[in-house]
């Protein structure tokens, strides 16, 4: 797809928190021609993204997106649902500081007290955020093909999962790297492996947690912290090679 024009408005407001303004505007003018065609690209992305030629790039080279979300609990298969996505992109080990983006979900259904008090987000915020497909449909233009990175990604993918099932009736097949995978990998005799306990350790300043993008932006960091150290064992310079490592781990 089009790289997003890094002037225009629209994708402007992706990058600088404006995004429920953003797609708000677009959801006036929402017809089920627009819907078809969101479910479609998601669907051909999710048909043609696993192709094992992306093993073979190294990871000097390797385009990522990480991402984070917020969820209204911790099971996507008893009624939690997306509050909001984050992410931002990295080639390499340079964090695209330009290239982020943010929404709001609207999940139709009340968000538990505490919920509201981790991640600060309200009931009416969401009452006039994005639709579940509308975020989707753009979260899924902003990574195109790019491979995925998450901390203790099962979370993320599980609800990905579901509101992909939800509206477009596709799993996710994009490639997903866990930094907590790595952490463990990288240093096994660790006894904490949370995000915020491998933030202090690699002295990656600790700001906005509970944010999705701020969290992307810090997990982010820590992706290319492990990079760096990856760089220095000579026998992983692909994604395969990182993958093969991180099996036997």
């Amino acid at each position: 797809m089009k790289e997003p024009n890094k002037g225009g408005g629209f994708w402007n407001s992706l990058r600088h928190g404006g995004m429920p303004s953003a797609l708000a505007s677009m959801r006036g003018g929402e017809t089920g021609q627009q819907t078809a065609q969101q479910l479609a690209f998601i669907r051909s992305l999710m048909r043609e993204k696993r192709r094992p030629e992306v093993l073979h790039t190294p990871l000097s080279e390797l385009e990522t997106v990480v991402f984070d979300l917020e969820t209204t609990g911790f099971s996507s298969q008893h009624g939690d649902e997306i509050l909001s996505i984050g992410a931002i992109k990295v080639v390499g080990e340079e964090i695209q500081e330009e290239e982020c983006f943010y929404t709001l979900v609207n999940c139709q259904t009340a968000i538990p007290a505490n919920i509201t008090e981790l991640t600060g987000i309200t009931n009416e915020m969401c009452d006039k955020a994005p639709s579940l497909i509308d975020g989707l449909h753009s979260f899924m233009s902003f990574v195109e093909k790019r491979v995925l990175i998450a901390h203790a990604s099962a979370h993320d993918k599980a609800f990905l999962n579901a509101a992909l099932w939800k509206t477009s009736k596709v799993q996710l097949t994009h490639r997903v790297l866990d930094t907590m995978m790595l952490a463990r990998w990288l240093e096994p005799n660790r006894s904490n492996y949370t995000l915020d306990e491998l933030l202090a350790v690699h002295g990656i300043p600790i700001h906005g947690r509970h944010h999705a993008l701020e969290d992307s932006k810090m997990t982010a960091e820590l992706w290319v912290s492990y990079l760096r150290e990856i760089a220095n064992r000579k026998q992983v310079e692909t994604l395969g090679d990182l993958y093969a490592y991180l099996s036997r781990s």
